[in-house]
């Protein structure tokens, strides 16, 4: 993008910026959103007060379930424990091969009816199992007499002697046990095994969770053994349900499947048992669900108000004044046959037609006074140029003086030929503006003139002019004088070699011409900076009336922005740029 185009740009946007229209909709977004944002604050605020009054009753319920599970967990330990003491069952297990078949039936129908006493005490209990590895037989209140069941017998001996966790996971199902040592074997003479009802304690976890979208799970610290409410869960939930076990934290947020859920947990350190519950975040939500419709539908009747409020501002307020707006920028760059019709009487009809009657009053002054300024402004540019031509003469002549005082006749010779040429440049009448292709060959004459005298001590880099440049128009003697004044004030008293640059250079709005020299003494940068307070005051006091006379001729023919502009030049000196400002100048050939 060019450079009109990025200036296009930022004006746009700071027109917008600071256009009254945008700030009417800001301050409407300003006392609208606040309230917006304080529903969604209130929405989010019952959310999580919902959020954590559920978790701490849920918290809450979890331990009463654990508690009550201890309790019926202690009683069923209490009756393990009697069984195991059971005179009954001692004398079975001791004297069995005493015994003849009478009494071997009693004592076996005596411990069933005993077993099955036991069961029908407590839900919990699925079956219970005696083991009795001296009579090699199992017996239970399900099964009544079975054959031994080594594997077991095996298995609970292990975990009884362990001592590690008070429910032991066998075979997909949590049991109590105890073994009932005597003898010189080291083995249990009996072991008994009460087998939990995994049914019934579904049933319990089932009825903890309140919500039909929420579950619950009974898990083993220990063993690692789980016990859902719902018989199918996703891997992804028992995961996140087995990381939450790890935190210290009773309540997490997790996002599962694509949605979050909330977990809460209980553990009770006595059974070495955990129960989590899981429920969707959308369960939490449902009770604000009349909360959130009204909230979209502010928030909707909200937008709908900042659109109407919108398009009335811009129908009623902002239309017009843009409007005024560019009416007023079109007279700015010199239309006057405006006239703004405005058929509604309101308070911008009564600007329109101030600002018509403006218009006509104003293109009858500049009517009067155009010619009058025109003028004035043409005679004080040939005053300008007069100034310069003696200033030339004196030191033409003093060359030519100086060549002659030497005897060099071949050097006068060709002396006074180009100054001929270069006088004729001055002395011709014609247009007060030239093409920057003729003062260019002006000023390089004067150079090849100040050769003929300097050509041991300064040397002269003249750049060609560009072809895009030849046809711009400019006032008759801009570039000569600078490069005489940089001859008479620096280059003439230098003991070292002198060196003079004069180059060119070209935008898309502006042509530069650049007149440069080295110094035999740095100049400071408080001096460049008078010396451009000089300029720009348009006061001229002798050597800088030359340059203020071209300074003030360029800015009169091509106004603001052009001119002289001084700095420091890479070559150590004075540096001269001629800026003329090209946009609207209507002097590009």
């Amino acid at each position: 993008m060019n450079n009109g185009g990025i200036r296009l740009l930022r004006l746009l946007a700071n027109s917008w910026r600071n256009a009254l229209f945008v700030r009417l909709i800001i301050t409407n977004l300003v006392v609208i959103l606040p309230i917006v944002l304080l529903g969604v604050y209130l929405y989010n605020w019952s959310y999580t007060n919902a959020s954590n009054e559920i978790s701490k009753n849920t918290t809450a319920q979890l331990s009463y379930y654990l508690e009550d599970l201890n309790h019926e967990i202690e009683w069923l330990e209490i009756q393990q424990y009697d069984i195991l003491q059971d005179k009954g069952l001692n004398k079975l297990a001791v004297t069995w091969n005493l015994m003849d078949n009478a009494d071997k039936k009693a004592s076996i129908d005596y411990l069933l009816h005993r077993l099955n006493s036991i069961k029908n005490s407590s839900a919990y209990i699925k079956d219970i199992y005696v083991h009795v590895r001296t009579i090699q037989k199992t017996i239970s209140s399900s099964n009544e007499v079975d054959d031994f069941n080594q594997l077991g017998f095996n298995y609970f001996h292990n975990e009884v002697d362990k001592k590690e966790a008070r429910l032991i996971s066998y075979n997909n199902s949590l049991y109590l046990s105890t073994a009932k040592y005597g003898g010189k074997e080291g083995e249990p003479i009996f072991i008994v095994q009460i087998e939990l009802d995994m049914n019934k304690l579904r049933e319990s976890l089932q009825q903890i969770s309140v919500y039909p979208e929420s579950g619950s799970f009974l898990i083993s610290n220990m063993t690692g053994y789980t016990l859902a409410s719902d018989a199918e869960v996703s891997n992804d939930l028992l995961s996140y349900v087995f990381a939450a076990l790890r935190t210290d934290e009773n309540t997490l947020i997790k996002r599962i499947d694509g949605m979050n859920y909330h977990l809460d947990k209980a553990y009770s350190e006595p059974l070495g048992l955990s129960v989590v519950t899981y429920l969707p975040e959308s369960a939490v939500k449902k009770p604000l669900s009349g909360f959130n419709k009204w909230a979209w539908l502010f928030a909707l009747t909200s937008c709908c108000a900042i659109i109407i409020y919108a398009l009335s501002t811009y129908k009623f307020v902002h239309k017009p004044l843009l409007l005024l707006l560019q009416s007023f920028r079109k007279m700015e760059g010199g239309a006057l046959d405006i006239h703004i019709d405005h058929e509604q009487k309101d308070e911008f009809g009564y600007l329109y037609n101030r600002f018509n009657q403006m218009v006509k009053k104003l293109q009858t002054l500049i009517d009067q006074d155009f010619k009058q300024t025109m003028m004035m402004q043409k005679a004080e540019l040939k005053q300008l140029q007069s100034q310069i031509k003696p200033h030339f003469l004196y030191n033409n002549f003093f060359i030519l003086s100086s060549l002659a005082k030497t005897g060099d006749l071949e050097r006068v010779e060709l002396f006074t030929n180009k100054l001929g040429e270069y006088y004729r440049f001055i002395t011709r009448n014609g247009e007060d503006n030239v093409l920057l292709a003729e003062e260019t060959r002006h000023s390089r004459m004067y150079t090849e003139i100040q050769k003929l005298r300097f050509s041991r001590r300064i040397k002269v880099e003249f750049d060609e002019l560009p072809k895009d440049m030849e046809r711009i128009r400019v006032p008759r003697l801009i570039i000569q004088p600078i490069i005489e004044n940089a001859y008479e004030h620096s280059l003439e008293k230098m003991t070292n070699e002198g060196l003079l640059h004069v180059s060119f250079g070209l935008d898309e709005d502006e042509a530069r011409i650049i007149v440069e020299n080295n110094g035999d003494y740095p100049i400071s940068d408080e001096q460049i900076e008078a010396l451009q307070a000089r300029l720009d005051s348009k006061r001229g006091s002798g050597e800088m009336t030359g340059m203020i006379n071209i300074h003030r001729r360029i800015m009169l023919t091509y106004w603001e922005g052009s001119g002289l502009f001084l700095s420091r030049s890479e070559l150590n000196g004075l540096k001269v740029e001629i800026r003329i400002k090209l946009e609207g100048a209507g002097d590009v050939v």
